[in-house]
């Protein structure tokens, strides 16, 4: 029997590439594995489902058995590949050994875990997957009170969105701004007073300490001296790609695993898309770089051997208390920030010294001018 395509993780880029290799190819055996339940759904879902009321079976698109049948292939679900064996073609599951004719690495990145001091760490809820979001869902029934760590893009995104589904928010973060890796300062404070104009409440600087429970809920003692009263927490600290597995079985990594523009690894017949890859040096943790991905990979899974490109690849943020649309600048590029607009109506533009537009970062009403500006962005991966 030959050795199937054997694709480890079922997010958006397991599912994503399993379906554009369907399309090209109909017959080569096909295996998905995954460590939760297989369910398909699209992860940036995840920060509406408070403000939509969803419970998670209301954000699962299909089951893994319907996911099966659309791809004519296999998925186990709740399974942990413990070991890989490139020299061999083969991969482990425990005692088990699967062969592969080509291994797909698509299991994402995890959540940043800080350490707290406390009796109520237990009581941290990263929410990384549809598994993560079901058990917070269940712990903040009845309760009110939400302590968010973190002020970047999840954590602005978790703060809008729970704020929507009736929650009172307090946002503790070590920085000056909220996204302060992505967002110009202009654009930065038009968020933040959104937000703040829904009732949240922003504690830039500090970190959290400890967390102690007390008899109607808990306490959060931040860094410098402050007490922030709280149900339960949500860490939305960052993301850190999942390489272990990787590394253990000799493939280089560095941020991510690292892969060519083929979406190669240093092994041959082992790829790897998605938050885990670092394609020919950069890291994108969204949507639309794992798209093209998934193409490209497809055609050369197919035999049509295709290196990815990224054109421009702006990120919707979704804070709708505050419209937001950014394009940070390319690795490696100068240019002079230019900022007009005023209150919520931002529009930061990033020019270089030819006055050629190298990124922007759109608030409020300024997002209408994207598309135009698109069309003058620089590609990312060209």
């Amino acid at each position: 029997m030959n050795a199937p395509v054997v694709i480890i993780g079922t997010g958006l880029a397991g599912y994503n590439v399993a379906r554009e290799f369907r399309k090209l190819d109909s017959e080569t055996p096909l295996l998905l594995i995954t460590a939760d339940d297989g369910r398909s759904y699209s992860k940036p879902m995840l920060s509406t489902g408070f403000g939509k009321n969803k419970e998670a079976d209301g954000l699962s698109m299909a089951e893994p058995g319907a996911m099966a049948e659309q791809l004519k292939a296999e998925v186990r679900t709740h399974t942990r590949v413990s070991g890989i064996d490139p020299g061999h073609r083969r991969l482990w599951i425990g005692e088990e050994a699967v062969a592969y004719r080509d291994l797909i690495l698509a299991w994402g990145a995890e959540t940043v875990r800080v350490p707290v001091e406390g009796d109520a760490a237990e009581l941290i809820f990263p929410i990384n997957d549809l598994e993560d979001y079901a058990r917070f869902r269940a712990a903040a029934a009845g309760k009110r009170r939400v302590l968010l760590l973190g002020a970047g893009l999840i954590g602005c995104e978790f703060a809008n969105d729970l704020i929507l589904g009736g929650y009172e928010i307090d946002l503790v973060a070590p920085c000056e701004q909220v996204m302060p890796t992505l967002l110009h300062p202009a654009a930065a404070a038009a968020v933040q007073a959104g937000l703040e104009g829904l009732g949240a409440r922003f504690h830039l600087g500090p970190v959290l300490n400890r967390l102690q429970r007390t008899a109607d809920g808990l306490q959060a003692h931040l860094s410098d001296g402050e007490v922030v009263h709280c149900d339960l927490v949500v860490s939305a600290v960052g993301l850190r790609p999942r390489v272990d597995l990787a590394a253990a079985a000799g493939l280089q990594t560095n941020r991510g695993i690292m892969v060519d523009r083929y979406l190669k690894t240093s092994h041959a017949n082992i790829y790897a898309l998605g938050d885990c890859a670092e394609v020919d040096g950069l890291n994108l943790l969204y949507v639309m770089p794992l798209m093209s991905c998934a193409r490209a990979l497809a055609q050369t899974l197919a035999g049509n051997a295709t290196a990815v490109s990224y054109g421009p690849m702006p990120i919707t943020v979704k804070t709708p208390i505050c419209p937001l649309v950014v394009s940070p600048p390319p690795r490696g590029t100068e240019g002079v920030w230019n900022v007009e607009g005023q209150g919520a109506d931002i529009k930061a533009l990033c020019r270089d010294a030819d006055g050629r537009l190298l990124g922007y970062a759109l608030t409020g009403s300024a997002v209408m001018e994207k598309l135009a500006l698109n069309k003058e962005l620089p590609p990312l991966l060209a």
